[in-house]
């Protein structure tokens, strides 16, 4: 059976260098994953970026990120087929701006989809992000009380969920 690879991409203000905790922690439970800079300012044109990554692995990859990337690894997700997304710390719309949802591209989605989101998040009011999950065939949402835009605090119960997610995309993958 074919086993997936994480393809990460990083926040609007991070590198890949800022995703090794995730790739680390990740690895550390059997999952085999990188991260990718992203250029930075227009999740559109950055899109090329992840495919240039992902693509070869056709279905055997499982994209994501945090915030931006995930944001980027969504919009990959709805133009191809992809074994799975991690929607880490989804910017659902800017702080301050809820009637601005970025889920335009979400019912084109057709991969598993796994996101994980503080509920104190300024980019994801979490009754709206409960709302909007609803926007994507195969998804599970995890939330987690008391924590913001970073899941640094809860960082390895996210890997956990993670780790667990992907190996059910391994069936995808083998497709």
């Amino acid at each position: 059976m074919l086993r997936p690879v994480v393809i990460l991409g990083h926040g609007a203000s991070g590198t890949a260098a800022s995703m090794r905790p995730h790739v680390e922690g990740l690895r550390a439970r059997g999952v085999e994953a990188e991260a990718i800079d992203l250029p930075k300012g227009n999740a559109e044109r950055a899109v090329a970026t992840l495919a240039a990554r992902a693509t070869p692995l056709g279905a055997g990859a499982v994209v994501g990120g945090h915030s931006y990337g995930g944001r980027v690894a969504s919009m990959l997700a709805a133009r191809q087929a992809v074994a799975g997304l991690v929607l880490l710390s989804y910017p659902l719309h800017r702080p301050g701006h809820p009637e601005q949802l970025r889920t335009e591209h979400w019912p084109e989605i057709g991969s598993p989809v796994l996101l994980l989101s503080g509920e104190s998040d300024p980019f994801a009011r979490i009754e709206l992000l409960r709302e909007a999950v609803a926007l994507l065939p195969d998804a599970q949402l995890i939330t987690y009380p008391r924590v913001g835009h970073g899941l640094g605090p809860v960082l390895d119960d996210a890997l956990d969920h993670i780790a667990a997610f992907v190996r059910t995309c391994e069936g995808v993958a083998a497709e």
